[in-house]
Protein backbone atom coordinates (compact mmCIF):
# COMPACT_ATOMS: atom_id res chain seq x y z
CA UNK A 1 0.00 0.00 0.00
CA UNK A 2 1.72 3.14 -1.13
CA UNK A 3 -0.09 5.06 1.80
CA UNK A 4 0.14 4.69 5.38
CA UNK A 5 -3.05 3.77 7.31
CA UNK A 6 -3.62 6.72 9.28
CA UNK A 7 -3.80 8.41 6.05
CA UNK A 8 -5.79 6.09 4.42
CA UNK A 9 -8.62 6.75 7.50
CA UNK A 10 -8.17 9.78 7.31
CA UNK A 11 -9.23 9.92 3.63
CA UNK A 12 -11.73 7.88 4.29
CA UNK A 13 -13.21 9.65 7.56
CA UNK A 14 -12.32 13.45 6.81
CA UNK A 15 -12.71 15.35 3.87
CA UNK A 16 -16.29 16.30 3.84
CA UNK A 17 -16.12 20.01 2.83
CA UNK A 18 -13.60 18.99 -0.91
CA UNK A 19 -15.69 15.56 -1.07
CA UNK A 20 -19.12 17.84 -1.99
CA UNK A 21 -16.98 20.49 -3.97
CA UNK A 22 -15.79 17.05 -6.34
CA UNK A 23 -19.06 16.13 -6.52
CA UNK A 24 -20.19 19.61 -7.42
CA UNK A 25 -17.96 19.58 -10.50
CA UNK A 26 -19.57 15.93 -11.27
CA UNK A 27 -22.89 17.27 -11.22
CA UNK A 28 -22.04 20.66 -13.23
CA UNK A 29 -20.65 18.49 -16.17
CA UNK A 30 -24.21 16.41 -16.33
CA UNK A 31 -26.65 18.75 -15.47
CA UNK A 32 -24.81 22.13 -16.27
CA UNK A 33 -22.99 24.84 -13.93
CA UNK A 34 -26.98 26.56 -14.20
CA UNK A 35 -28.51 24.00 -12.82
CA UNK A 36 -26.29 22.99 -9.78
CA UNK A 37 -26.09 24.55 -6.53
CA UNK A 38 -22.72 24.32 -4.48
CA UNK A 39 -23.20 25.62 -1.18
CA UNK A 40 -20.17 23.70 0.40
CA UNK A 41 -16.93 25.08 0.13
CA UNK A 42 -16.15 28.73 1.63
CA UNK A 43 -14.37 29.68 -1.28
CA UNK A 44 -15.61 34.07 -1.19
CA UNK A 45 -16.89 35.05 -4.32
CA UNK A 46 -16.48 38.74 -3.00
CA UNK A 47 -13.12 39.90 -5.26
CA UNK A 48 -10.48 41.59 -3.56
CA UNK A 49 -10.61 45.62 -2.37
CA UNK A 50 -9.29 47.56 -5.38
CA UNK A 51 -6.54 48.77 -3.32
CA UNK A 52 -5.09 44.80 -3.41
CA UNK A 53 -4.94 44.77 -7.29
CA UNK A 54 -3.77 48.23 -7.59
CA UNK A 55 -0.88 47.07 -5.63
CA UNK A 56 -0.23 44.18 -7.13
CA UNK A 57 0.01 46.00 -10.09
CA UNK A 58 2.33 47.72 -8.77
CA UNK A 59 5.01 45.07 -7.22
CA UNK A 60 4.31 43.30 -10.83
CA UNK A 61 6.38 46.35 -12.99
CA UNK A 62 8.77 47.26 -9.67
CA UNK A 63 12.37 47.50 -10.34
CA UNK A 64 12.79 46.88 -6.51
CA UNK A 65 16.00 44.29 -6.41
CA UNK A 66 16.01 41.53 -3.57
CA UNK A 67 12.09 41.35 -4.19
CA UNK A 68 11.79 38.02 -4.67
CA UNK A 69 14.85 36.51 -2.29
CA UNK A 70 14.94 34.82 0.74
CA UNK A 71 13.79 36.84 3.90
CA UNK A 72 13.83 36.21 7.73
CA UNK A 73 11.85 33.37 8.46
CA UNK A 74 9.42 34.97 10.68
CA UNK A 75 8.29 37.14 7.91
CA UNK A 76 9.44 40.80 6.32
CA UNK A 77 10.08 43.20 9.57
CA UNK A 78 7.53 46.15 7.83
CA UNK A 79 5.19 44.03 7.47
CA UNK A 80 4.96 42.38 11.03
CA UNK A 81 5.31 46.02 11.91
CA UNK A 82 2.65 46.97 10.50
CA UNK A 83 0.49 44.30 11.48
CA UNK A 84 1.91 44.80 15.15
CA UNK A 85 0.51 48.69 14.94
CA UNK A 86 -3.26 47.36 13.57
CA UNK A 87 -3.61 44.65 16.84
CA UNK A 88 -1.81 47.44 18.99
CA UNK A 89 -4.73 50.07 17.80
CA UNK A 90 -7.86 47.05 18.12
CA UNK A 91 -6.54 45.32 21.51
CA UNK A 92 -5.12 48.32 23.57
CA UNK A 93 -1.93 45.83 23.97
CA UNK A 94 1.39 47.09 22.84
CA UNK A 95 2.51 44.84 20.02
CA UNK A 96 5.65 45.04 18.15
CA UNK A 97 7.36 42.75 15.16
CA UNK A 98 9.08 41.34 17.67
CA UNK A 99 5.97 39.06 18.36
CA UNK A 100 4.47 38.58 15.01
CA UNK A 101 5.19 35.55 12.94
CA UNK A 102 3.75 35.70 9.31
CA UNK A 103 2.90 32.63 7.90
CA UNK A 104 1.21 30.54 4.88
CA UNK A 105 -2.38 31.24 6.09
CA UNK A 106 -4.36 30.19 9.43
CA UNK A 107 -3.53 26.37 8.64
CA UNK A 108 0.02 27.10 8.17
CA UNK A 109 0.29 28.67 11.38
CA UNK A 110 -1.65 26.25 13.32
CA UNK A 111 0.58 23.62 12.50
CA UNK A 112 3.90 25.29 12.99
CA UNK A 113 2.33 26.73 16.99
CA UNK A 114 1.36 23.25 17.67
CA UNK A 115 4.93 21.60 16.60
CA UNK A 116 5.99 24.14 18.59
CA UNK A 117 4.38 23.94 21.99
CA UNK A 118 3.16 20.05 21.74
CA UNK A 119 4.80 17.14 23.03
CA UNK A 120 3.71 13.26 22.30
CA UNK A 121 0.30 12.87 24.17
CA UNK A 122 -0.30 16.48 25.47
CA UNK A 123 -4.00 17.28 24.56
CA UNK A 124 -5.61 19.77 22.85
CA UNK A 125 -9.35 20.82 23.76
CA UNK A 126 -11.71 21.69 20.69
CA UNK A 127 -15.29 22.92 21.03
CA UNK A 128 -17.75 20.94 18.67
CA UNK A 129 -18.79 21.98 16.01
CA UNK A 130 -15.63 22.28 14.56
CA UNK A 131 -13.42 22.63 11.84
CA UNK A 132 -12.51 19.43 10.31
CA UNK A 133 -9.16 19.80 10.13
CA UNK A 134 -8.11 20.93 13.36
CA UNK A 135 -8.27 16.99 14.74
CA UNK A 136 -5.46 16.05 11.70
CA UNK A 137 -3.54 19.45 12.53
CA UNK A 138 -3.18 18.39 16.20
CA UNK A 139 -2.65 14.47 15.31
CA UNK A 140 0.16 15.70 12.70
CA UNK A 141 2.34 16.46 15.84
CA UNK A 142 1.31 13.97 17.88
CA UNK A 143 -1.30 15.81 19.98
CA UNK A 144 -4.83 14.53 21.19
CA UNK A 145 -7.59 16.22 20.18
CA UNK A 146 -10.52 16.98 23.33
CA UNK A 147 -13.86 17.25 21.86
CA UNK A 148 -15.47 19.82 24.48
CA UNK A 149 -19.49 21.05 24.37
CA UNK A 150 -21.17 23.85 23.02
CA UNK A 151 -24.60 25.37 24.46
CA UNK A 152 -27.88 25.58 22.13
CA UNK A 153 -26.23 28.77 20.95
CA UNK A 154 -22.72 27.04 19.87
CA UNK A 155 -21.16 28.92 22.83
CA UNK A 156 -18.49 26.75 24.42
CA UNK A 157 -19.73 25.14 27.76
CA UNK A 158 -17.57 26.65 30.70
CA UNK A 159 -18.83 23.91 32.83
CA UNK A 160 -17.47 20.73 30.69
CA UNK A 161 -14.55 22.62 30.01
CA UNK A 162 -13.54 22.60 33.44
CA UNK A 163 -14.03 19.19 33.76
CA UNK A 164 -11.63 18.18 30.64
CA UNK A 165 -8.89 20.14 31.64
CA UNK A 166 -6.06 17.90 33.05
CA UNK A 167 -2.56 17.31 33.60
CA UNK A 168 -1.91 16.40 29.61
CA UNK A 169 -4.30 19.69 28.82
CA UNK A 170 -1.44 21.87 26.83
CA UNK A 171 -3.92 24.32 24.30
CA UNK A 172 -7.19 25.37 24.30
CA UNK A 173 -8.72 26.53 20.98
CA UNK A 174 -11.44 28.65 19.90
CA UNK A 175 -12.98 29.65 16.50
CA UNK A 176 -14.78 32.95 16.80
CA UNK A 177 -16.93 33.75 14.70
CA UNK A 178 -17.22 30.13 14.25
CA UNK A 179 -16.71 27.93 11.40
CA UNK A 180 -19.61 25.91 10.67
CA UNK A 181 -22.18 28.13 12.72
CA UNK A 182 -21.55 31.62 12.54
CA UNK A 183 -21.66 31.88 16.22
CA UNK A 184 -19.56 34.87 17.90
CA UNK A 185 -18.19 34.37 21.49
CA UNK A 186 -19.10 37.27 23.63
CA UNK A 187 -17.08 39.58 25.56
CA UNK A 188 -18.39 37.83 28.81
CA UNK A 189 -17.57 34.46 28.08
CA UNK A 190 -14.23 35.15 26.77
CA UNK A 191 -13.54 37.00 30.10
CA UNK A 192 -14.94 33.94 32.08
CA UNK A 193 -12.80 31.80 29.80
CA UNK A 194 -9.30 33.44 30.61
CA UNK A 195 -10.40 33.35 34.32
CA UNK A 196 -10.90 29.80 34.23
CA UNK A 197 -7.55 28.94 32.13
CA UNK A 198 -5.71 31.04 34.66
CA UNK A 199 -7.36 29.23 37.73
CA UNK A 200 -6.62 25.90 36.29
CA UNK A 201 -2.82 26.67 35.82
CA UNK A 202 -2.42 27.28 39.19
CA UNK A 203 -4.11 24.60 40.39
CA UNK A 204 -2.18 22.12 37.76
CA UNK A 205 0.53 24.13 38.40
CA UNK A 206 0.91 23.53 34.32
CA UNK A 207 1.10 25.84 31.34
CA UNK A 208 -1.79 26.25 29.25
CA UNK A 209 -2.29 28.13 26.06
CA UNK A 210 -5.39 29.32 25.01
CA UNK A 211 -4.81 29.82 20.81
CA UNK A 212 -7.33 31.65 18.88
CA UNK A 213 -8.38 30.95 15.04
CA UNK A 214 -9.26 33.81 13.80
CA UNK A 215 -9.84 34.24 9.94
CA UNK A 216 -13.38 35.41 10.22
CA UNK A 217 -13.18 38.20 12.67
CA UNK A 218 -13.55 41.21 10.21
CA UNK A 219 -17.00 39.28 8.94
CA UNK A 220 -18.99 39.99 12.07
CA UNK A 221 -22.65 41.67 11.45
CA UNK A 222 -25.25 43.70 13.07
CA UNK A 223 -22.82 45.94 14.61
CA UNK A 224 -21.35 43.73 16.83
CA UNK A 225 -17.21 43.53 17.40
CA UNK A 226 -15.04 41.10 18.03
CA UNK A 227 -13.31 40.45 22.23
CA UNK A 228 -10.22 39.97 22.02
CA UNK A 229 -8.61 37.24 23.66
CA UNK A 230 -5.20 38.83 24.81
CA UNK A 231 -6.67 41.39 27.97
CA UNK A 232 -8.00 38.04 29.18
CA UNK A 233 -5.63 36.01 29.87
CA UNK A 234 -1.67 35.80 29.51
CA UNK A 235 -0.64 32.72 27.57
CA UNK A 236 -2.17 33.72 24.56
CA UNK A 237 -1.83 33.27 20.91
CA UNK A 238 -3.74 34.34 17.95
CA UNK A 239 -4.15 33.24 14.30
CA UNK A 240 -5.29 35.37 11.71
CA UNK A 241 -5.57 34.69 7.70
CA UNK A 242 -6.50 36.89 4.94
CA UNK A 243 -8.27 34.40 3.24
CA UNK A 244 -11.78 35.77 4.07
CA UNK A 245 -11.39 39.33 5.38
CA UNK A 246 -9.53 40.11 1.94
CA UNK A 247 -10.86 37.50 -0.21
CA UNK A 248 -7.16 36.06 -0.68
CA UNK A 249 -7.84 32.16 0.24
CA UNK A 250 -5.01 30.46 -2.93
CA UNK A 251 -2.43 33.50 -1.65
CA UNK A 252 -2.11 31.72 1.41
CA UNK A 253 -1.19 34.44 3.80
CA UNK A 254 -1.86 34.74 7.73
CA UNK A 255 0.30 35.72 11.01
CA UNK A 256 0.91 34.70 14.39
CA UNK A 257 0.38 36.95 17.10
CA UNK A 258 1.83 36.27 20.60
CA UNK A 259 0.57 38.11 23.52
CA UNK A 260 3.28 40.17 24.60
CA UNK A 261 2.49 40.04 28.25
CA UNK A 262 3.36 36.44 27.94
CA UNK A 263 6.78 35.95 30.09
CA UNK A 264 8.37 33.57 28.02
CA UNK A 265 7.23 35.02 24.65
CA UNK A 266 10.95 34.96 23.30
CA UNK A 267 11.65 31.96 23.33
CA UNK A 268 7.86 30.98 21.87
CA UNK A 269 8.53 33.18 19.17
CA UNK A 270 11.92 31.27 18.41
CA UNK A 271 10.40 28.28 18.27
CA UNK A 272 7.55 29.09 16.32
CA UNK A 273 9.95 30.92 13.55
CA UNK A 274 11.94 27.55 13.56
CA UNK A 275 9.54 25.52 12.70
CA UNK A 276 7.91 28.14 10.27
CA UNK A 277 11.25 26.92 8.47
CA UNK A 278 11.39 23.68 9.01
CA UNK A 279 8.02 22.31 8.34
CA UNK A 280 8.74 23.57 5.35
CA UNK A 281 7.03 26.67 4.35
CA UNK A 282 10.48 28.35 5.08
CA UNK A 283 8.47 31.78 5.24
CA UNK A 284 5.38 33.22 4.02
CA UNK A 285 5.06 34.65 0.29
CA UNK A 286 7.00 37.46 -0.42
CA UNK A 287 5.23 39.39 -2.82
CA UNK A 288 1.86 38.97 -0.65
CA UNK A 289 3.77 39.79 2.54
CA UNK A 290 4.56 43.64 0.76
CA UNK A 291 1.15 43.83 -0.74
CA UNK A 292 -0.86 43.62 2.66
CA UNK A 293 1.59 45.75 4.64
CA UNK A 294 -0.73 48.37 3.08
CA UNK A 295 -4.08 46.53 3.45
CA UNK A 296 -3.72 46.22 7.29
CA UNK A 297 -7.64 47.09 8.28
CA UNK A 298 -9.06 46.81 5.15
CA UNK A 299 -11.33 44.48 3.99
CA UNK A 300 -14.28 43.29 1.32
CA UNK A 301 -17.51 44.60 1.55
CA UNK A 302 -19.08 42.80 5.02
CA UNK A 303 -22.51 44.33 4.38
CA UNK A 304 -22.58 41.79 0.82
CA UNK A 305 -22.42 38.75 3.40
CA UNK A 306 -24.48 40.06 5.78
CA UNK A 307 -27.50 40.69 3.18
CA UNK A 308 -26.78 36.84 1.97
CA UNK A 309 -26.87 36.01 5.66
CA UNK A 310 -30.65 37.52 6.19
CA UNK A 311 -31.69 36.45 3.06
CA UNK A 312 -30.79 32.75 3.72
CA UNK A 313 -31.88 32.73 7.36
CA UNK A 314 -35.43 34.42 6.11
CA UNK A 315 -36.19 31.93 3.34
CA UNK A 316 -35.42 28.76 5.27
CA UNK A 317 -37.15 29.61 8.56
CA UNK A 318 -39.86 30.26 6.11
CA UNK A 319 -39.89 26.53 4.83
CA UNK A 320 -39.37 25.31 8.78
CA UNK A 321 -35.65 25.04 9.25
CA UNK A 322 -34.67 25.23 12.94
CA UNK A 323 -31.60 27.49 12.82
CA UNK A 324 -29.47 29.61 15.08
CA UNK A 325 -29.04 32.85 13.39
CA UNK A 326 -25.15 33.28 12.46
CA UNK A 327 -23.74 36.63 13.45
CA UNK A 328 -20.50 36.02 11.79
CA UNK A 329 -18.24 34.69 8.66
CA UNK A 330 -20.31 33.64 6.11
CA UNK A 331 -21.99 29.93 6.96
CA UNK A 332 -25.02 28.88 8.40
CA UNK A 333 -25.92 25.93 10.77
CA UNK A 334 -28.86 24.57 10.14
CA UNK A 335 -30.59 21.27 12.05
CA UNK A 336 -31.20 18.24 10.17
CA UNK A 337 -35.45 16.83 10.82
CA UNK A 338 -33.79 13.47 10.87
CA UNK A 339 -30.92 12.33 12.97
CA UNK A 340 -29.06 10.77 10.26
CA UNK A 341 -27.62 13.91 8.84
CA UNK A 342 -25.19 12.00 5.98
CA UNK A 343 -29.35 10.90 4.48
CA UNK A 344 -31.08 14.79 4.48
CA UNK A 345 -27.19 15.94 2.73
CA UNK A 346 -27.94 13.23 0.41
CA UNK A 347 -31.69 14.29 0.00
CA UNK A 348 -30.82 17.98 -1.20
CA UNK A 349 -27.79 16.36 -3.48
CA UNK A 350 -30.49 14.85 -5.62
CA UNK A 351 -32.14 18.54 -5.49
CA UNK A 352 -28.71 19.68 -6.81
CA UNK A 353 -28.25 21.19 -3.64
CA UNK A 354 -24.42 20.39 -2.21
CA UNK A 355 -24.13 21.23 1.30
CA UNK A 356 -21.92 19.09 4.18
CA UNK A 357 -23.11 17.08 6.53
CA UNK A 358 -22.69 18.17 10.58
CA UNK A 359 -20.54 14.76 10.75
CA UNK A 360 -18.02 16.31 8.86
CA UNK A 361 -17.77 19.10 11.45
CA UNK A 362 -18.55 16.79 15.48
CA UNK A 363 -21.65 16.91 15.55
CA UNK A 364 -24.12 15.04 13.37
CA UNK A 365 -28.01 16.07 12.87
CA UNK A 366 -26.98 20.01 10.98
CA UNK A 367 -25.53 20.74 7.85
CA UNK A 368 -23.30 23.23 6.82
CA UNK A 369 -24.45 25.71 4.42
CA UNK A 370 -21.69 28.42 2.79
CA UNK A 371 -23.31 31.23 2.08
CA UNK A 372 -20.28 33.12 0.49
CA UNK A 373 -21.58 32.55 -3.28
CA UNK A 374 -23.62 34.48 -6.45
CA UNK A 375 -26.53 35.28 -5.58
CA UNK A 376 -28.22 33.28 -8.10
CA UNK A 377 -26.99 30.27 -6.32
CA UNK A 378 -28.83 31.09 -3.29
CA UNK A 379 -31.78 31.99 -5.09
CA UNK A 380 -31.77 29.12 -7.30
CA UNK A 381 -31.09 26.25 -3.94
CA UNK A 382 -34.20 28.03 -2.46
CA UNK A 383 -36.73 25.27 -4.66
CA UNK A 384 -34.58 22.18 -3.43
CA UNK A 385 -34.72 23.51 0.17
CA UNK A 386 -37.98 24.06 0.14
CA UNK A 387 -38.43 20.78 -1.93
CA UNK A 388 -37.03 17.95 1.15
CA UNK A 389 -38.22 20.39 4.03
CA UNK A 390 -41.70 19.16 2.47
CA UNK A 391 -40.66 15.51 1.56
CA UNK A 392 -39.48 15.66 5.67
CA UNK A 393 -42.73 17.11 6.52
CA UNK A 394 -40.88 19.83 8.50
CA UNK A 395 -43.26 22.19 10.35
CA UNK A 396 -43.61 26.15 9.75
Amino acid sequence: MPISKRTTKAIKEGGWIRRMFEIGIELKAKYGEANVFDLSLGNPVIEPPALFTKKMGELATSSVKGMHRYMPNAGYTSTRSRVAELLSRETSVPFTANEIVMTCGAAGALNVIFESILNPGDEVIIFAPFFGEFTYYIENHQGKPVIAPTDDKFHPLLSALKSLIGPKTRAVLINSPNNPSGALYPQSLIRDLGSLLENKQKELQSEIFLIADEPYRRIIFDGLTYPFIFPHYETTIAVHSHSKDLSLPGERIGYIAVNPDYKHKDQLIDGLTFWNRSLGFVNAPAVIQTAIESLQGISVDIKQYQEKRDYLYNELTSFGYDIVKPQGAFYMYPKTPISNDLKFVQALQEQNVLVVPGSGFGTPGYFRISYCVEDRILEGSMEGFNRVAKDYAISR
